[in-house]
């Protein structure tokens, strides 16, 4: 009899508070979308937990009075985590120090931190369903307009760091990959100072078509695009991503900012510690900034438990 008067109070005050089911996150939909060719599927994310509004008996006069519980909410044990392998090689933690984006993280972030952990050959066929479909999409009429073909991303559907550039350039138009003309080529090197080969990385942008006369990206661009960025950060799920530019910078971390004060720092996105430092293209026309953005990336290094000064000794090793 007692439990039955608990639990009647526990429901009175679930309703009076309005609560019928404890929200889940959203779910992107390329993470489990792309598990194509008939491959199982997840329903019920485990940590989803509801409450269903449950009709409560009669109370009769002659009753015993019960002071009703205090309204709060109800209190949930969080599901386990799954354990997650994202690469062979075990790096330490992300550093505890450092900035965090925000107390309230977008829908975009929020979805990325509760992402399932998918096998190499799940992501690739997640990526390969997404590439299909930026291959045609037309959301952008001008983009679609001029364009010899979109852009989507290459390399290492595991990789640890994510690099994300801007926008495809003229080359990029015509060969179909991100950063193949001159910028790239400097991006290369800049990845091979860092001890990495291209292949290892995933690298992206944030528009997957290239804007006329390479103009920057409009932020209404940036939003159409933000649905395949988001799906392939996701998918891969990096440990570290790396800004290249304002116009990444920004449109990833959903503020107005400048490089310049971004620089020098990491941030926290969802569960990756993020760098932002300067596009290649503007180092191709400041030089000088080149030991800024080598600054930046020893904080990389120095954050995944890698010897920062190995871009000193590569400078060094260069210039002889």
């Amino acid at each position: 009899m007692n439990l039955d008067r608990s639990l009647i109070q526990v429901l009175e005050s679930l309703q009076r508070a309005g609560i019928s089911a404890l929200p889940r996150p959203a779910q992107s939909p390329w993470h489990l979308a792309a598990l194509v060719a008939g491959q199982p599927t997840i329903d019920v994310a485990p940590e989803q937990v509801s409450v269903k509004s449950v009709p409560l008996p009669p109370v009769h006069e002659n009753s015993v009075s019960v002071k009703p519980l205090a309204d709060s909410p109800p209190v949930v044990s969080p599901a386990p985590k799954a354990a997650s392998k994202l690469t062979e090689r075990t790096l330490p933690p992300p550093p505890q120090t450092g900035t965090t984006l925000a107390a309230n993280p977008s829908s975009s972030e929020h979805q990325f931190m509760n992402a399932p952990v998918l096998s190499r050959a799940e992501r690739e066929s997640c990526l390969s369903a997404l590439s299909r479909k930026v291959a045609t999409c037309k959301r952008c009429a001008e983009l679609a307009a001029t364009r010899k073909q979109t852009v989507f991303g290459v390399g290492n559907p595991e990789a640890e760091v994510m690099f994300i550039g801007e926008a495809p350039g003229a080359d990029e138009d015509k060969q179909g990959e991100p950063f193949v003309g001159r910028a790239g080529q400097l991006l290369n090197r800049i990845i091979e100072a860092c001890g990495w080969r291209r292949e290892e990385l995933y690298i992206c942008n944030i528009l997957r078509c290239r804007p006329p006369e390479n103009r920057n990206p409009t932020s209404i661009e940036a939003a159409n695009c933000r649905e395949y960025l988001d799906g392939q950060i996701e998918t891969v799920n990096p440990r570290y991503i790396v800004c290249l530019g304002t116009i990444a910078a920004q449109n990833l971390l959903g503020n107005q900012t400048p490089i310049g004060r971004l620089r020098g720092q990491l941030f926290t996105y969802g569960r990756a510690q993020v760098l932002c430092t300067y596009h290649p293209s503007y180092l191709l026309r400041n030089p000088s900034a080149r030991s800024l953005v080598r600054d930046d990336l020893q904080i990389l290094l120095s954050a995944m438990g890698l010897d920062p000064n190995r871009l000193i000794k590569q400078q060094r090793a260069t210039d002889q």
